[in-house]
């Protein structure tokens, strides 16, 4: 019988991190391991510098997998909060399980983590507020509301060298990491998990490939976006209870910096949230990068997404955000990550597997945007892999009005925002599975199950998954002194 574990986490993002970090600071990291079908962060890199395409690295993505997640290879940005705030208004849900005083005080603790480990001690935002309050102002007169709150900001090349030094904590405390493995099944007996079925990365297309079993009394599932499909099928395979989920479909936007002055310098990142008619669908800015570069990641199936990185030391002349609009689908359809797949599939075929780009200004004139046309624009693109076409033949009409409406609406806010030379790449698909149904102590309807972090629903972004795991950990401390 292979050994028994007293916990197993599936997956290594953050959640899963500062978990064992905190069951390590508790003293009860006894027999814990964690699984990752990526490589440890020191071998993650992405070859697109080199190759100038985006060759689709197998079996999984190095940007999307690895010890840190996803979200530690995009822009590295820690989102805090307002002392004066009464609620979470960035981050997830946590709070609704925890309460909101509580919530605050795990994030002051996880910031410290992060401070200790290498993070910028200057805080984004919470200078200038005269200048803030007049781009709130400006922005509630077109029905749009700025949420500014604290951000600390990594950089994506000094994010891979603070996880590496929480990589190197963890091994050196006995903390046991499975990498390049697959976890293709939970071991569920009688309503009770009993641990995981596992393979070689390696193996991920062979269906006759032999599964090693692990065991363990408490396993907790923290596998991030990158995972949430795997857990949409370990739901409806096992009966975990979920509640119908949403998925962001939207484009990344670039434009010039010297149009986003303002926010860069007083901001660093604005996150602007609106409703625009005539449907009236929630579309935010979200992953804004001053002088960042729009990048390329890989996901299940080989689909392409876009997402934007921001580095410490290396700049762009252009700023890069995220433009997405939340879909809520009511009955009959129950399969948001479905829909999402769809459109990025369609996407990808339109840009032989690239990422597509398009000019503002083509899209207002019922055009695609030709090569030529894009070498000529005074946006210079940073992703140098993406090719030019129309995304509107693949995004859905009411999506693309609702972000064509939401850029008009920001160009009385900020000029030049709806200026004809930005960019539109897609897509930029955010997903989530269905939000697993889980207690105060985060415990599915399986007993012994689990789920923090991004994948099942209940945060997103890198603080709040963070500080999720460290709240997981003091609840399997409580429960192991019961």
């Amino acid at each position: 019988m292979s050994e028994k574990y007293d916990v197993i986490a599936v997956g290594m993002g953050p959640s899963s991190i500062f978990m064992a970090y905190e069951l390590i600071k508790l003293k009860k990291a006894h027999k814990v391991l964690l699984i990752e079908q990526g490589k440890k962060v020191e071998d993650r890199y992405c070859p697109i510098e080199k190759t100038g395409n985006c060759i689709k690295c197998k079996p999984f993505c190095n940007i999307t997998s690895g010890f840190s997640g996803a979200g530690a290879f995009s822009d590295g940005k820690l989102s805090l909060y307002n002392k004066e705030d009464d609620d979470i208004y960035i981050g997830g849900i946590l709070h609704e399980y925890i309460g909101v005083e509580e919530t605050k005080r795990l994030i002051d603790y996880t910031d410290k983590i992060y401070l200790d480990y290498g993070a910028d001690t200057k805080l984004e935002g919470t200078e200038h507020q005269e200048e803030i309050k007049k781009i709130s102002d400006k922005a509630k007169k077109e029905g749009i509301n700025l949420i500014n709150i604290p951000i600390r900001h990594l950089g994506t090349e000094k994010a891979h060298e603070l996880y590496k030094r929480l990589e190197d904590y963890l091994s050196e405390h006995h903390i046991e990491m499975k990498y390049q493995t697959i976890v293709e099944d939970l071991i569920i007996e009688k309503g009770k998990i009993k641990g995981v079925r596992i393979k070689p990365a390696k193996e991920l297309n062979n269906e006759d490939a032999e599964l090693e079993e692990i065991y363990a009394d408490n396993v907790v599932i923290a596998v991030g976006r990158k995972g949430a499909n795997w857990l949409v099928n370990m739901c409806e395979k096992h009966n975990i209870k979920t509640k119908s989920g949403i998925v962001d479909i939207g484009v990344r936007y670039e434009l010039p910096d010297r149009i986003m002055k303002d926010i860069n310098t007083y901001m660093y990142e604005g996150k602007f949230i609106g409703k625009p008619e005539p449907f009236k669908d929630k579309v935010r800015t979200f992953c804004q990068n001053p002088s960042g570069f729009v990048a390329s990641e890989v996901y299940d199936n080989n689909l392409s997404l876009v997402n934007g990185h921001s580095y410490k030391e290396r700049k762009s002349t252009n700023t890069n955000l995220a433009i997405l609009v939340s879909h809520h689908f009511t009955y009959p359809f129950n399969k948001p990550i479905d829909y999402g797949r769809n459109v990025a599939k369609n996407l990808n075929e339109l840009g032989a597997g690239n990422i597509l780009v398009q000019r503002l200004g083509d899209i207002y004139r019922g055009k695609r945007t030709w090569e030529q046309e894009l070498k000529q624009n005074t946006v210079i693109p940073t992703l140098k892999s993406a090719v030019p076409g129309d995304i509107t033949y693949a995004i859905g009409y009411r999506t693309m009005t609702d972000i064509l409406n939401f850029i008009r609406s920001m160009d009385k806010v900020v000029e030049g925002f709806a200026d004809p030379d930005n960019l539109l790449y897609a897509p930029e698909i955010k997903f989530y599975s269905n939000q697993v149904v889980i207690d105060n102590n985060f415990e599915s309807n399986i007993k012994g199950l689990y789920s923090i972090g991004d994948g099942g629903g209940m945060t997103r972004g890198l603080m709040m998954a963070s500080a999720s795991g460290v709240q997981m950990a003091r609840i399997l401390a409580q429960k192991g002194e019961k």
